[in-house]
């Protein structure tokens, strides 16, 4: 698409028309336009693929701590000193019975996450047998996040009721290694496509604060894009103290929302989901529920977003939205 001779609120009408953005498009137009244009524009587009409706989701850390990887924003990485909780897989009724509390409350899937390269030997059986027992008591689906998985590891969440796998790449392929060297960008992408092809939707996003461009991020999510990822996490970071990136400064409020507005550009129909930060939102995020955000992450056990089911779904209804 030539981008030059548009405004913000043409290219929105081509995207909503049909037309995608294509990497190597000129997008520094969304650098310059003023914040305000670009998320009317941002919320047009999200307005037709998503129309009132917010996808909300949650999580249960269900093995935490001791990671052996070295992702420098990690704080469950084993080489940073920060005083995070250390616990085994949980044990699959009481993931059960949070679960549960989770559907009573509204969500729209729940998901057992693991800390760790790679959920594996007896960690993965009792994931599966907790999957299999949530299967026969949830309505709602079910996802999950355990690392680098290979290809029968990931059939056999599908055996098992698990409709989506969550696994970021977390940032551009070019800055991939300035925040990990313990695996590699291209690992990431291959356990997305094992995923993909073992018949699991994908939520694949990344972290925004990190030090990285903005050619970073538009890098990202064009990548999200030709991968057709359609559930998009994008993390503020929580400069965790005891980590590598400790030092950094938070995301200004306007710089956040103008990701999330790009973001909505180049992946119209997919659900651009708040997740980690959402405190550095002076509303928690209800902006962005307008305007290029049509997902969140949200639950009570949750320290990284800063907000509760309860008020989520209270911003929600302020805003004339609904989860239903």
């Amino acid at each position: 698409m030539d981008l030059k001779s548009l405004s913000v609120a043409e290219i929105a009408a081509r995207i909503i028309a049909g037309e995608r953005l294509q990497r190597g498009d000129d997008v520094e137009i969304f650098l310059t336009t003023p914040l305000d244009e670009l998320q009317k524009g941002a919320g047009a587009i999200q307005k037709k693929f998503f129309g009132n409706h917010i996808d909300l989701c949650t999580i249960i850390n269900g093995k935490s701590g001791r990671c052996g990887e070295n992702c420098k924003y990690c704080a469950q990485a084993a080489c940073h000193k920060t005083g995070v909780e250390v616990h085994d897989f949980l044990p699959a009724e009481e993931i059960l019975n949070i679960a549960l509390s989770y559907e009573k409350a509204g969500v729209n899937r729940f998901s057992i996450v693991t800390s760790g390269r790679a959920l594996s030997g007896s960690d993965f059986d009792k994931a599966v047998e907790a999957y299999k027992l949530l299967r026969g008591r949830l309505k709602i689906e079910m996802c999950a996040s355990h690392g680098i998985l290979n290809a029968a590891q990931l059939r056999k969440l599908r055996e098992v009721g698990v409709t989506g796998y969550h696994h970021n790449i977390e940032t551009s392929k070019r800055f991939f290694a300035q925040v990990c060297t313990s695996h590699s960008y291209e690992d990431r992408i291959n356990t997305i496509k094992l995923a993909q092809a073992a018949g699991l939707r994908v939520c694949s996003g990344g972290i925004i604060g990190m030090g990285e461009s903005w050619q970073d991020r538009f890098d990202m999510a064009f990548a999200l894009a030709e991968l057709n990822i359609k559930s998009v996490p994008i993390n503020i970071l929580n400069a965790v103290k005891g980590t590598a990136l400790e030092n950094l400064k938070p995301l200004g409020a306007e710089e956040i929302l103008r990701t999330v507005a790009i973001f909505r550009f180049i992946l119209p129909d997919s659900n651009i989901r708040l997740a980690a930060g959402r405190k550095y939102l002076p509303d928690k995020g209800a902006s962005a529920f307008l305007y290029g955000a049509s997902a969140s992450i949200t639950g009570d056990m949750l320290t990284t977003t800063g907000t509760t089911i309860k008020g989520d779904f209270e911003i929600l209804k302020n805003l004339g939205l609904s989860n239903a």
